[in-house]
């Protein structure tokens, strides 16, 4: 069994307002991907994701495509010793 590795991704664009949160979240229930996404009071969205290390990479391919109503203009990963060990994925 692969190890679960954990990121915080930081998601910057037109990403508030316009669902992608909501594509954030059914796009890791698909995955079995845990974590939670919330919206940033600077404009981006934030992710703390746990999961298999190549499922999280396919995960964030997805999230730089972004939802029909999002423009996603860069995506930072930055990968976490420590694990939460999450049991969902939530929006917060």
């Amino acid at each position: 069994m692969s190890e679960k590795v954990r990121f915080i991704v930081n998601v910057k664009g037109y990403v508030q307002g316009v669902g992608f949160r909501y594509h954030c979240y059914k796009l890791a229930k698909s995955m079995d991907i845990y974590g939670y996404v919330r919206n940033l009071y600077n404009g981006d969205v934030e992710l703390d994701i746990e999961g298999i290390e190549g499922i999280l990479n396919d995960y964030i391919k997805e999230l730089k495509i972004g939802n029909q109503n999002s423009v996603v203009k860069s995506v930072e990963v930055h990968r976490l010793e420590n694990s939460i060990d999450y049991k969902e994925f939530s929006i917060k």
